[in-house]
């Protein structure tokens, strides 16, 4: 929900841009660490969820990690200003270029999803004379429940280390003498919002852990990764995700060992309710079924409706007149440039202000310039 002083000062702002709520993030971040600090648990931020300057800084300040999928991550969460000694990089298809960057960069660990990639790491570490801290990304073949865009922990998925693997994985470790193993990652997915997912997580862990103490590894850290998912039906429900409840479960069923530290990698939950995407009307057009309401946003500036098929509440700003059904669309030449089709909105002109929700995470961090358009700018609420 928006005041009056801000649709007033989106009125006079060139749309679409990113609006994000400084105080609402905050909150979220303030309910994150107590929770989070209540068992002493790590957060890493997963940077691919929103990696803009300030909502980085912002997350760095709380004393967050970052969790990193590239290179280009892992340099600007160096720039920014998180420790080191608390960025991972994770991904499937780390390069040699990146690889080196990390090690420059003392990086706490590198999450490992191959065993030629434990090789390939091992390698640039022997010739920087430096040893690798890593954590190995075993796929738990956990069903997430989710899209199957955004499920990573089953066996026919491209991440993790698959369990028939395991013997191959130790006797590599055993050869390789410029790697340490400090950790085992999981991540089964992203928008989970049933929490028996998690309790399910946790049993197959207890499992693997079983299976390393058995083979003499005892490592400093779980890491279970994030996808905790958000509320996109109810951008203002602020108490949809019980992050105590959360945490609280992977206390309960998790079994660490003594002096072991677990760490989570928390990306939508932590940012999504913050953003919205502003836009505006260009033109309705009347089909022979349909009434399209044509935006000057469009899937360059939030591509999840395209990809995924995803949910954005959409509302207008401008109007309180009688209710009509819109397909509501983008001006980019492709008819996936769709954001939800026969949306309940007061009747909508030409001009009239949209509010998409929850874009806080995955809407800016993935726009690009098809078709040349203009980058969409970020505009805080701590600034109008």
């Amino acid at each position: 929900m928006f005041s009056d002083k801000e649709i007033k000062k989106f009125k006079e702002l060139e749309t679409p841009f990113f609006y994000y709520n400084i105080d609402q993030l905050k909150n979220t971040l303030e309910k994150i660490k107590k929770a989070s600090n209540k068992f002493g648990f790590l957060v890493h931020y997963a940077m691919k969820a929103n990696a803009n300057d300030k909502i980085l800084q912002i997350i760095k300040d709380y004393g967050f990690g970052a969790d990193c999928v590239s290179g280009n991550e892992v340099k600007k969460a160096v720039e920014i200003g998180f420790s080191p000694k608390k960025i991972v990089f994770a991904g499937v298809g780390k390069s040699d270029k990146e690889i080196n960057l990390s090690l420059d960069a003392d990086i706490f660990a590198f999450n490992c999803e191959s065993l030629q990639e434990i090789e390939v790491i091992n390698e640039l570490a022997e010739k920087k004379g430096k040893i690798a801290d890593i954590a190995v990304r075993i796929n738990p073949n956990v069903n997430a429940h989710t899209h199957h865009y955004i499920t990573t922990g089953l066996n026919e998925n491209k991440f993790g280390i698959n369990l028939w693997q395991l013997d191959n994985l130790f006797n590599l470790l055993k050869k390789t003498e410029h790697i340490r193993l400090i950790g085992i990652h999981f991540h089964i997915g992203s928008q989970i919002t049933d929490l028996n997912v998690f309790k399910n997580l946790c049993l197959r862990v207890n499992e693997i852990q079983e299976i390393f103490i058995n083979n003499q590894i005892l490592v400093e850290h779980i890491n279970v990764g994030g996808g905790l998912g958000v509320d996109y039906e109810h951008p203002d429900n602020d108490n949809f995700i019980d992050f105590e409840a959360f945490f609280g479960l992977f206390h309960r069923f998790l079994d660490l060992k003594h002096g072991q530290e677990l760490h989570f990698e928390l990306g939508r939950s932590m940012v999504a309710n913050a953003g919205s995407l502003i836009s505006r009307v260009l033109y309705i057009k009347k089909a022979v079924k349909t009434i399209f309401a044509i935006l000057d946003a469009g899937m360059t500036e939030l591509i999840r409706p395209a990809l995924y098929q995803a949910y954005h509440k959409i509302e207008n700003l401008s109007s309180t007149k009688a209710i009509e059904f819109y397909d509501v669309v983008g001006p980019i030449c492709e008819s996936s440039d769709t954001f939800a089709k026969t949306v309940q909105l007061p009747e909508t002109k030409r001009g009239d202000l949209i509010a998409i929700r929850t874009t806080g995470a995955y809407g800016e961090v993935m726009t690009s310039q098809y078709n040349l358009r203009d980058i969409a700018p970020a505009v805080y609420s701590d600034e109008i």
